[in-house]
């Protein structure tokens, strides 16, 4: 008897349920992944501040957090990995991601000294819930409405503190082509570590993960900022469009050729 027989008489509930299990919700771990994923960290950062800018701060929290909830609806109800949906909802969490860095500091007046040691106390709240129910961390295993739940959870809360720590460093002297240069170097650490044996696949991606969003967002607001304050002066505007465009082409990319398709971590 034929394994495709077997499967066919088994409960329609009990297959569903396998098919919701086994389908993977997150794109492998490839070098394609970690330049969208800056992408989205820099866009999200300019894109978050023209908004407020151009909405005001109010209107632009109000509409990315509908944004964002729409966004994560929508990775919810697909039953496998899709590219253009997966990496939208990064894109939105990476834009609210810093509205809510944001709105601490310049809405609530909350020091970066502060805020950046409370995101990572809420980061590391997210982990010790997911290990404790799941006891693993590994994307590879992001295959049950729970673990996503918990995996974007993470994302939201490493896009909050990376924000956070991006601001911290460029307030305290170091400017944003320092801080990007900081990070540039940073997000090394945890590659060499993991090489050497030093380092485990699942901290050394996440590690790396948090690192992305400073880097990123220390980048963009670079090119953004007036030639006055150190900058390139292209704009938040020009910034913006750039970055999506060129998140756009590496998605399509993505979704036609599928080498993102699985986890590997």
């Amino acid at each position: 008897m034929s394994t495709e027989h077997v499967l066919d008489h088994r409960p329609e509930g009990l297959l569903r349920a396998r098919l919701r299990e086994s389908a993977s919700k997150v794109p492998e771990v490839t070098v394609y992944f970690w330049i969208v994923k800056v992408l989205t960290t820099g866009m999200g950062e300019t894109a978050s501040d023209l908004l407020a800018k151009v909405l005001g701060p109010i209107p632009a929290v109000g509409l990315g957090g509908l944004a964002f909830v729409a966004a994560l609806v929508l990775q919810f109800a697909v039953r496998r990995y899709v590219a253009w949906i997966y990496w939208t909802a990064i894109v939105m969490v990476s834009v609210f991601g810093t509205m809510a860095a944001d709105v601490l500091h310049v809405g609530l007046g909350v020091p970066y000294t502060l805020s950046t040691p409370l995101f990572l106390i809420a980061l590391a709240a997210v982990f010790a819930l997911w290990y404790a129910s799941e006891r693993t961390l590994s994307i590879h295993t992001v295959r049950t409405r729970r673990r996503e739940g918990f995996y974007w959870a993470a994302v939201l809360a490493t896009f909050a503190l990376g924000t956070a720590a991006g601001d911290l460093t460029a307030s305290i002297g170091l400017g944003y082509l320092g801080s990007a240069v900081l990070f540039a170097v940073a997000i090394a650490v945890p590659a060499l570590a993991h090489r050497g044996g030093v380092l485990g696949a699942v901290t050394a991606f996440w590690a790396a993960y948090v690192i992305t969003r400073p880097l990123g967002a220390s980048l963009a607001d670079w090119m953004a900022d007036p030639t006055a304050r150190g900058g390139l002066g292209w704009g938040l505007g020009p910034v913006t469009l750039s970055w999506t465009v060129a998140i756009v082409a590496f998605v399509a990319f993505l979704a036609v050729s599928r080498q993102d398709s699985g986890a590997a971590v």
